[in-house]
């Protein structure tokens, strides 16, 4: 099955990100789109732009061609296929199962052993890149998967993001996403030094920033988590949150603990996500770490 033959996908996890994913998909009149969450205003949303809710999600998976996960992180994505709901066995033969949450590459590996003996196909393609990115259709897709299965995925993945990357076999997508965050996470921790040294010293935050876009120190980071929230204070919800970035940071944590690898900016950024949870902050942006420096 190519992806001009899928007639049906479905769509799980209506979130921050899955809900704009969504509605690009919707944009190829060619197939239906089907989703399901637990939030009804979200389906609603949906239904109101042309997708089909489903009843139950045991249906994503006996309506559709190609189903998409998009949850908040791994012990979702396990409940999903291995908790009380065993939609492992709702599995159709010949299916393609997408995960494009952020979760453990043990899980993912997991989950691929089970689904091909279902004579079925599955990647990992977790997304990175902020909100406005997903409304745009302009994330960056990070996938493991086999090379044929990439291929079949592919031109349906474009409907999502424009920078879409084959990693490696199944687990790679997740790995080069949870090690991304952690680097924009430690590149957070130091923009959010910066910020303060500045501010102390009594100048402008945006200005030092805007001088260093021109210099060495210039990065994705800079110009959207610094010049975007640090140097404006603004750390808005809903957003990619404390919460979830701490859940991220976590699986790279575990994973240099596996590994044996020594992680000491990795382990700072966490402590600092750890203080902002603490005082009320889990659910605002991520870089209102800012605020726990003094």
């Amino acid at each position: 099955m190519s992806s001009k033959e899928f007639k049906v996908i479905g769509f799980i996890g209506l979130g921050v990100m899955g809900c704009s994913m969504s509605k690009n998909l919707l944009k190829n009149k060619n197939w239906n789109v089907l989703v399901k969450d637990l939030d009804v205003n979200k389906e609603k949303e949906l239904e109101n732009h042309g997708a089909k809710v489903a009843d139950d999600v045991k249906d994503i998976f006996k309506l559709s061609d190609l189903v998409i996960t998009c949850l908040p992180g791994g012990n979702f994505v396990e409940d999903l296929y291995f908790g009380k709901s065993n939609n492992i066995s709702n599995i159709k033969n010949n299916q393609f199962i997408v995960d494009m949450s952020t979760s453990q590459p043990d899980l993912m590996i997991r989950l691929e052993d089970e689904i091909k003996t279902k004579g079925s196909h599955f990647a990992d393609a977790p997304i990175a890149r902020t909100r406005q990115a997903a409304i745009d259709g302009t994330l960056a897709i990070m996938v493991g998967s086999t090379t044929n299965v990439y291929n079949k995925i592919l031109p349906t993945l474009k409907y999502m993001g424009n920078d879409i990357m084959h990693c490696g076999k199944v687990g790679s997508g997740q790995l080069t996403k949870i090690l991304n965050n952690m680097i924009l996470f430690e590149t957070v921790v130091a923009l959010s030094e910066a910020a303060n040294i500045a501010e102390n010293y009594g100048m402008d935050v945006e200005s030092l920033y805007e001088n260093i876009t021109k210099s060495s120190g210039d990065s994705f980071a800079l110009r959207n988590h610094g010049l975007k929230s640090i140097a404006k204070n603004n750390f808005p919800t809903p957003a990619f949150s404390s919460e979830y970035a701490l859940k991220d940071l976590t699986y790279a944590l575990e994973l240099g603990k596996k590994l044996n690898v020594k992680m000491p900016g990795a382990l700072s950024a966490k402590e600092l996500l750890k203080t902002s949870i603490q005082n009320g902050d889990k659910d605002l942006y991520f870089p209102v770490m800012k605020k726990y420096f003094n």
